[in-house]
Formats: structure tokens, sequence, C-alpha cells
């Protein structure tokens, strides 16, 4: 990638990867090729098929994280690292490091602070049709309770700001990690933009790391803890209104019973609706005070990022600048990216 000297970015390469020997080695010889300026950090996260040697030999530095779960190694990673731009891929083979220039660009071009490369293949058949049904499952629950119209929200193939990343708390340990990325955006109200790109297959010989139900699982518990941190009005206010909702039809029949009669014969129901009532109502009071708390932690998370330097704007050729693909930005915003790239699957 060509820019001014003064003005070049210093970029990181970030492969997070576990048992890729397969893949590892071509995967950083492919980014060395399309980001000759680039430093490419391999992260091995307890391999015992030699990725770390296979990464060694075709020319990254390789770091040892102990703790297992991507979501640990991506902890380390932007602890770890200092750089202007972060590129974050898998070391599968199934994302094009051609396409790393592209989100460089778009990252500079339309100031913004995460690039996300949607997956073109992933909602037909570029993996197995479990992981493509909850891809689509997961973008819909998303937008439905972060309200951000994310359409990839489990990419692994993202371009950061040295903002977004140094502001980033990360708390995930392994898959969630893309969602609790997706959060932090809407969260802070950064600046996003997504371009689509291809999404291949993996390479014969390699095998995929994730469990369609486990990880499913642990993806749907986090948009819940998340919703809890970022949201808890609407989180605890739902728990309020289903309380209250129970109590009510608890205690319908047993105050017609009373204004009818005049008795009360079903005295431990009336008490469990009452219970119930309560319960209700504090949680009503919790989510009232725990929002206010999210506020001032949303508030303070934004006063840290602006404190962090700006990403300076790279001056492009004229070449460089006609091919940039256009790019829709704002919350959320989504760039079709211009041109064919065909890549080996």
């Amino acid at each position: 990638m060509s820019g001014s000297a003064s003005n070049a970015p210093d970029i990181a390469v970030l492969l997070p990867c576990y048992n890729e020997a397969a893949t590892i080695g071509q995967v950083v010889r492919d980014f060395r090729v399309a980001l000759p300026d680039a430093r490419i950090y391999v992260y091995d996260n307890n391999s015992t098929d030699g990725t770390a040697l296979t990464a060694m030999l075709a020319g990254a530095t390789v770091v040892r994280e102990r703790r297992q779960g991507k979501g640990h190694v991506v902890r380390r990673m932007f602890c770890d690292i200092d750089a202007d731009i972060y590129i974050m891929a898998d070391g599968d083979g199934t994302y094009g490091p051609g396409d790393a220039e592209e989100l460089i660009r778009t990252l500079i071009t339309e100031r913004v602070d995460m690039v996300v490369g949607t997956r073109r293949g992933v909602h037909d058949d570029a993996g197995r049709n479990g992981h493509a049904f909850g891809n689509r499952l997961f973008n819909g629950l998303y937008r439905l309770l972060f309200g951000n119209d994310f359409t990839d929200i489990l990419s692994g193939y993202r371009a950061f700001s040295r903002r977004y990343v140094k502001s980033f708390p990360a708390v995930s340990a392994g898959f969630e990690i893309e969602t609790e990325m997706s959060v932090h955006a809407s969260r802070l109200k950064l600046p996003v933009c997504e371009i689509e790109l291809d999404y291949g297959r993996r390479p014969e010989g390699s095998h995929s790391k994730l469990s369609t139900f486990k990880d499913g699982f642990k993806i749907l518990w986090m948009f819940a803890m998340l919703m809890k941190e970022t949201r808890p009005f609407a989180f605890f206010g739902l728990i309020s209104a289903g309380l209250m909702a129970v109590s009510l039809a608890a205690m319908a029949p047993v105050l017609y019973e009373f204004f009818t009669t005049g008795l009360v014969s079903r005295m431990p129901t009336w008490i469990g609706a009452m219970a119930l009532m309560m319960m209700s109502f504090l949680s009503f009071t919790a989510a009232m005070i725990l929002d206010s708390v999210a506020r001032s932690r949303a508030e303070q998370l934004r006063i840290h990022y602006m404190t962090l330097p700006a990403l300076k704007r790279t001056v492009f050729t004229p070449e460089q600048t006609a091919d940039a693909a256009p790019a829709k930005t704002g919350r959320s915003a989504r760039a079709a990216a211009k041109g064919d790239r065909s890549r080996a699957a």
C-alpha cells in the first residue's frame, strides 16, 4: 500500500490461530505480498500441530497465548501491539489477504474506526448450513437488541483504528468476541463501515473449530450479558414486566373471589402474587439505577476514546483514489466492493 512516506500508517496484521498449520504459512506469505510494510503477528493459542513453527518459518512474529479461547487471544493482541491501523483475520485461509488494502483504504478515506469485511459466501454455501442460518439469526437478533444494522456481526476480517483498539475492553473468552466488537461500536456510537468481500471454503486438510450449537449458545449468552451491561433498562425492564404480568394473572382470580364473596380462600396464591409484584418493582428500580450507571460508563469510555490520537489521513495517488470503492458511512453502513475479487477456495 503506497502513500506519502511521511504519512504512511504503521500497520499491524493480527492472526489468531489454533491448529492452523495447514493454512497459516500461505496466509502469512499472502499478507506479506499484499502489505509488504506491515508487521505480521501470529498469536498461537495452544496449537499442537506445528502452527507456531510454520508461521515463524513464513516470516511472522509468533506469540503464544496460553488461555484457551479467541477472546483471550484478541485481548492479548490488542494489549500487546501498538500501531496506527490493525488488520485482524483468521489463519484458516478463508479470507483473502489481497482485500486488506481495500479495508485499509476504506478505514482512512471514510474516516471510520472499524471496517468489517462482510462475507459474501456465508449466506450461501461457504460453510455448513447451520453456520449460515446461525449467522442470519444472530444478525437479526443483534439489530433487534442493539438497533444497529450490521449485516455480518460474526465476520473475523476487520480493520481497526488505534482509537478503537485501545478503547475496547474485550471481556469475552471465545468466538463471541466478534459480537462484543460490534456492540462496542454501537455503544460508543463510533463511525463504522462494511464492505462485502469474498469468503472461501477452508482448504482440504483444514478443519473448523466452531461448534454450531455450543458456540451458538455462547453467542446467545453473550447477547444477554451485553444487553444487561449496555441496555440495563431494557433488560431489567423486561424482567419487571414479566414478573408483573405473572403477578397480575395470579392475583386476578383471588381478587374476583374477594369482591364477589368477601373471602380469600387461596391465601398462598395471594402471598405469592404480592411477592412477585414486589420483585417486579425491585427490578424496575434496578433498571433505572443501572441505566444511569451504564450511561456514565459509556461516557467515560467515550471520553477515553476521544483522548486517543485520531488516524491521520494518508495521501493516496490518483490511481488509488479512483479505484477506491465508495462506502456509505454512519453508525453502521455497508459499502459494496468494486470489481470482482476472485480467489481460490
